[in-house]
């Protein structure tokens, strides 16, 4: 594992059960949510699915299983990625408590296993805000590229690039001093840690980011195999007149 995802992971599994626990509810509670509205709980993504059952789908760094659960519900086969033991804790135990399974690999997402997981799943899902955790986008749309199988589609939803020179979304971090054509890797708070007390805040681990412009993830994308079939932007929930996130629709 690189060093930066080592520190990475640390961060990622700071308390990071008990966040969850905390802001969106035990996973009894939120189950209940889930099973009463699947689609309504996997927000504006519904509409880039044809389909669910029966579909084999990577959700990439899937955290506590927010859109896996939800998929899975619907009849979906999915499999999350992610480097954190205690977001695996908390999405299997929300997938159990809403009648349905997952299952749950965690680890670097530039170290899945292609033995087994190369030309497997029929879609490869993955949203918000985890591109800046690679710091090879190349390297790390390629893998992306060899999950899927022929004909297979990516949804890739993310943090806008606009946030590399404005602080739109309000997470409280430090933009490149570069400005927005910038490749500095910098050290960022956990988007959650200015939720918690200054005295907790301050011994939280941070992550190493590396955030890209447009361009660079359009053409990471291209570069990578991929075609690019549509593009998004959507406006950000602080502020309707400026960019947040945008999504990208790509085919295998």
């Amino acid at each position: 594992m690189q060093d930066y995802s080592e520190q990475n992971k640390k961060a990622w599994e700071y308390n990071a059960y008990n966040f969850w626990v905390r802001e969106v509810g035990t996973p009894k509670h939120r189950a209940e949510k889930i099973k009463a509205n699947p689609v309504g709980e996997l927000k504006r993504y519904a509409a880039y699915f044809e389909d669910y059952r029966g579909i084999k789908i990577a959700n990439i760094c899937g955290s506590c299983g927010k859109k896996a659960v939800p998929l899975a519900v619907l009849g979906a086969e999915v499999t999350v990625f992610d480097i954190s033991q205690d977001n695996q804790r908390y999405a299997l135990e929300l997938a159990a408590a809403a009648g349905t399974s997952l299952d749950y690999v965690v680890g670097d997402v530039l170290e899945i296993d292609l033995e087994k997981y190369r030309n497997f799943f029929n879609l490869v899902f993955m949203e918000g805000g985890i591109l800046h955790y690679f710091h090879n986008i190349h390297e790390f749309m390629g893998i992306m590229y060899a999950l899927l199988k022929p004909g297979g589609k990516m949804i890739c939803s993310d943090f806008h690039p606009f946030t590399k020179i404005m602080d739109i979304l309000n997470f409280e971090q430090e933009l490149p001093k570069g400005g927005y054509f910038s490749e500095e890797i910098l050290e960022y708070e956990m988007a959650h840690a200015r939720f918690y007390d200054p005295e907790i805040r301050e011994k939280m681990p941070r992550c190493r980011c590396r955030k890209y412009t447009i361009s660079e993830i359009i053409n990471a994308v291209i570069k990578s195999g991929f075609v690019l079939k549509q593009f998004d932007e959507h406006p950000a929930w602080t502020n309707l007149k400026f960019p947040g996130e945008f999504t990208v629709v790509a085919q295998r």
